[in-house]
């Protein structure tokens, strides 16, 4: 099963183009199995993408791009986040206390949103994103070597604010997931694998292959 796990929705994501009927509907086209809303600093689309995951069928999996004073972390598997910006340890530590899980979003691309060097300071981390459709190559595979080295799970995710971009990216999940519940335990279970869509079908990154460009959607 493949899951893009880092996506805005319009409605609380100010900077997003799409709503989310319309990322259900392109994640399908494009043989996704679910999708991840993962808003700036809001989680405020939980009620209803539940209600229309209900209504499609479609598993639709609300989490939050948080903006430590360190730099973006993605977390799912919470009830409560801070209001304001904390510490990147603050709000991984508050992740975990409630269960949930979290990763580092594009920590090294280049508009100082990522953790960068405090990547291997922060404990408690589940993943990081080694694929992400806004970070050039370079730093994509720097996330990816510093995730081997440090023994996190290694994800992939669009990070779509418009059309194009919807699945650029995507997780390979080793089993079938429609509840939080499952996602969070196969998330944990380090089987996860970092994909990117080309020429109609998703393939499995090695985060060996060198990436001298971005790779490109083709319907």
């Amino acid at each position: 099963m493949f899951i893009d796990l880092h996506m805005h929705e319009c409605t609380y994501s100010k900077d997003s183009h799409l709503k989310l009927e319309e990322i259900v509907e392109l994640a399908k086209k494009r043989g996704l199995g679910a999708v991840c809303i993962t808003d700036h600093d809001d989680m405020g689309l939980k009620e209803y993408a539940a209600e229309y995951s209900k209504k499609t069928g479609f598993p639709i999996f609300v989490g939050i791009e948080f903006f430590s004073l360190q730099g973006d972390i993605v977390a799912f598997g919470i009830e409560e986040y801070p209001k304001e910006r904390v510490n990147a340890q603050e709000f991984i530590d508050l992740v975990k206390a409630q269960g949930g899980i979290c990763f580092s979003a594009h920590p090294f691309r280049n508009n100082n949103r990522g953790l960068e060097e405090n990547l291997k300071i922060v404990h408690g981390l589940d993943g990081v994103e080694v694929l992400n459709g806004s970070t050039l190559p370079e730093a994509n595979k720097k996330a990816a070597d510093d995730a081997k080295e440090l023994g996190l799970v290694t994800v992939g995710s669009s990070d779509c604010h418009v059309r194009e971009k919807v699945g650029f990216f995507a997780t390979y999940f080793p089993e079938d997931v429609y509840t939080m519940e499952d996602f969070m335990r196969v998330f944990k279970s380090g089987g996860c694998k970092p994909a990117y869509y080309w020429e109609g079908e998703y393939k499995i990154w090695d985060m060996e292959t060198p990436i001298h460009k971005p790779f490109l959607l083709k319907e």
